[in-house]
């Protein structure tokens, strides 16, 4: 019998659980919290739980972990960045980063990503499959107890497109926000999405409270599509559209992302573009130093990102460039991924 995902259920689903097998209604809260405050994934451990319930519990369940197989830390910023290796063998990335407000945490959704877009090094792998909402959940837990330091703030922008797998990711968030579990806020989470118009309806509807960033990084169909697939099937205008109705329907700011790229989306013209395109909404404009990839002849001037700047804030969109992270230990996620996976093929194993 294949054993259930414990870090995956909630409150009510774990309860039922054990009402089950026969316990009483109270134990699920005791295992909730051992599970997801104390941080205990050892059944063995639990020491208020009977020796007769723990072991039903090592029959019915498993925790699903996940080990460091790599880890890069910056001599610069204090970023850390985790090489996670999964349960079957499988990778994902996870950046750990200081702030002034304190430390924010980068999460991966899904090993690869099924969306193509041609300046992203996580899309070259290709896509392996989604990641329970235990796997996004531990990539917190593991980097807090490796780093000894407490998140505040999650980003759901690593490896994978976090509306592609919706349901695992609207679990992962409400066991992050659970009152008697992890307790964060989800204002302090932001979730970025390339632009799957059907999820950010249903997300919108969900009233979440969470800062919603949208992958925009060209304001004509032309253009995007060419360095964003996904804008053949969703293009701007229906994008957009979508965008607006989350704004009406949560009363959140949207952030849109904006890679800035030489000779692609960077010149005055794309300004006037970008500028008409946003004008009057309530959002932000994220601009981007676009990651070098290996495989991949994309650049950027960081001079040219400040002017960029200087040509939206012209125009009335208000725009800031983002902050460079761990550029010592090449942050951004995809590349580690990408080489364990290799090696691990070459070797036999997952993640092919």
């Amino acid at each position: 019998m294949e054993k259930v995902d414990i870090l995956s259920l909630d409150l009510d689903e774990l309860t039922e659980a054990l009402i089950a097998l026969g316990e009483k209604k109270f134990r699920a809260k005791q295992i909730f919290q051992w599970l997801h405050v104390k941080r205990v994934f050892d059944f063995d451990k639990m020491t208020d739980i009977s020796i007769q319930l723990r072991s039903a519990l090592k029959e019915k369940f498993c925790i699903n972990g996940l080990f460091i197989q790599k880890k890069l830390e910056s001599a610069i910023d204090n970023t850390v960045k985790y090489l996670y290796r999964l349960s079957d063998g499988n990778f994902v990335e996870t950046v750990l980063m200081e702030y002034n407000y304190g430390y924010s945490i980068c999460v991966s959704t899904q090993v690869g990503c099924k969306m193509g877009c041609n300046f992203c090094a996580s899309t070259i792998a290709g896509y392996v499959r989604d990641l329970a909402a235990s796997e996004i959940l531990m990539q917190i837990y593991e980097a807090e107890r490796d780093s000894g330091r407490r998140v505040s703030g999650v980003v759901l922008m690593g490896i994978g497109e976090p509306l592609d797998n919706f349901d695992n990711v609207m679990k992962f968030l409400a066991l992050l926000s659970h009152k008697d579990g992890n307790d964060m806020s989800l204002r302090h989470v932001s979730l970025s999405t390339c632009g799957i118009v059907p999820r950010i309806y249903e997300l919108a509807d969900r009233k979440l409270q969470l800062t919603l960033s949208v992958s925009l990084h060209c304001a004509d169909n032309d253009g995007r599509s060419k360095i964003m697939p996904v804008n053949r099937k969703y293009d701007i205008s229906s994008l957009m559209e979508a965008c607006r109705y989350y704004i009406d329907k949560t009363g959140r700011r949207i952030t849109f992302e904006y890679a800035v790229i030489d000779s692609v989306n960077s010149s005055a013209a794309d300004a006037d573009k970008l500028a008409a395109l946003l004008r009057g909404m309530n959002c932000h404009v994220n601009l981007i130093p676009v990651n070098k990839v290996r495989e991949r002849n994309y650049h950027t001037v960081r001079s040219g990102v400040a002017e960029f700047a200087k040509q939206l804030g012209r125009r009335g969109i208000n725009a800031t460039v983002r902050r460079t992270l761990g550029s010592d230990i090449e942050a951004a996620c995809g590349q580690l991924r990408r080489d364990a996976a290799e090696q691990n093929r070459k070797n036999g194993g997952a993640d092919t």
